[in-house]
C-alpha cells in the first residue's frame, strides 16, 4: 500500500524508522524487515547510522532478498549542512552504498554552526545553545536541495519539522514543491490543521513519532505514551488488534505514513500488521477527541533552546 507523491512517485505508507537503532543491530532488523515485506526505510545522517543501513541494504540487493528499485530510502541533511547540500547528500549516498535517493528532507528548518560533511550532531556555543546560523536562509537551503533532483541525485524532496508558516513559506519560493513534509504526529498530538494544511498543497505527510515515542521518549524526555490510553486500549479489545496496530492504522487513515520504529522482531512483525483490518467512523472520531497537543520529541534537551516555543 503506497501513497502518490506530487511528482507521480510512490512512497510505502508503513516504513522502518532506524532513529536510536545501535549499528550492530542493523543489520538484523534490516534484513528481517525486508522479509516481512517492509519496503520503506527512514534514515538521517544525525542518526549515526547510515553506513549500516548501507551494509545490510547492499547484502540484500546482491542475495537478491529483493530490487534496489522496490526500496523507497528516505535519509536527511544535518543541521549544520545547510550550506552544504550537495556535498551532504554525497556523503550520505556513499554511506549507504546507493546511486540515488528516494527521498531527502530538510532534517530540522535551522541551520546551524557547519562542523565539516558528515561531521554528526548539532554544536552548541560556549552558552551551552544550539549555534544557530544566521547566514543561511531556508530558501537558500532548498533551491540547494532543488538541484539535488536535477542531478539525478535524489527523486524527491521534502521538509521535516516544519509548522504551517514555514511549509507556506517554502510553497512559496520552491520550483520544485516539497513532496513530504515529516513531522510528529499521533493520537496525543494530531496537529489536524498542518496535517490538513499539507495535503490540501499536495504534501504528504510523514508521521515521525507514531506511537508518542512510547518507552524511548519516556526515558529520554520523561514524556507520557499514548498506548496507555483507555480509549486506545477499548478499540484494541474491539478489534482484537494491539493498541500499536489501532494507532498505526488511525494514522494510515489519516492518509499520513507511518514511520515506526522498534529493535524486536516481534514488534517489526506487529506493526506491519495493519492492513487486513480498518477502523470505522465512529472510532476515527473516539480517538480525535483525545488529542492532547502533547509533542513527546523534545530536542530542546540536547540543544539549550526550545525552537517550539
Amino acid at each position: 500500500m503506497a501513497i502518490t507523491l506530487n511528482n507521480g512517485f510512490k512512497m510505502p505508507v508503513v516504513g522502518l524508522g532506524v532513529w536510536r537503532m545501535d549499528g550492530k543491530d542493523v543489520r538484523d532488523l534490516i534484513i528481517n524487515s525486508i522479509k516481512l515485506g517492509y519496503r520503506h526505510f527512514d534514515c538521517a545522517a544525525d542518526y549515526k547510522n547510515e553506513a549500516e543501513v548501507g551494509e545490510a541494504l547492499s547484502e540484500a540487493f546482491k542475495t537478491g532478498l529483493v530490487k534496489r528499485e522496490d526500496i523507497f530510502i528516505t535519509t536527511k541533511a544535518l543541521n549544520s549542512d545547510h550550506g552544504h547540500v550537495l556535498e551532504a547528500c554525497k556523503d550520505s549516498l556513499k554511506k549507504l552504498q546507493l546511486d540515488y535517493l528516494d527521498l531527502y528532507l530538510v532534517h530540522f528548518p535551522v541551520a546551524v554552526k557547519h562542523t565539516g560533511v558528515g561531521q554528526t550532531g548539532s554544536p552548541l556555543d560556549k552558552d551551552g545553545v544550539l549555534d544557530i546560523d544566521t547566514t543561511i536562509s531556508l530558501e537558500t537551503t532548498w533551491h540547494a536541495m532543488e538541484d539535488l533532483v536535477s542531478k539525478g541525485l535524489v527523486r524527491s524532496i521534502g521538509i521535516s519539522n516544519y509548522d504551517i508558516f514555514l511549509t507556506r513559506d517554502c510553497l512559496a519560493y520552491s520550483k520544485v514543491k516539497p513532496a513530504v513534509n515529516q513531522i510528529e504526529t499521533h493520537p496525543y498530538f494530531q496537529r489536524d490543521c498542518l496535517v490538513k494544511f499539507c495535503q490540501k498543497h499536495g504534501i504528504c505527510v510523514t508521521a515521525h513519532t507514531p506511537l508518542g515515542g512510547a518507552a524511548a521518549n519516556a526515558e529520554w524526555f520523561g514524556t507520557v505514551s499514548c498506548l496507555d490510553d483507555p480509549v486506545l486500549k477499548a478499540l484494541a479489545e474491539k478489534y482484537k488488534k494491539t493498541v500499536a496496530q489501532i494507532v498505526l492504522r488511525w494514522g494510515i487513515q489519516r492518509n499520513t505514513v507511518v514511520i515506526p520504529k522498534t529493535s524486536k522482531f516481534e514488534r517489526l512483525k506487529e506493526n506491519f500488521e495493519v492492513f487486513d483490518f480498518e477502523l470505522a467512523k465512529e472510532d476515527m472520531d473516539k480517538i480525535k477527541a483525545i488529542d492532547r497537543k502533547y509533542r513527546t520529541n523534545q530536542p530542546a534537551k540536547f540543544w539549550g533552546i526550545d525552537l517550539y516555543a
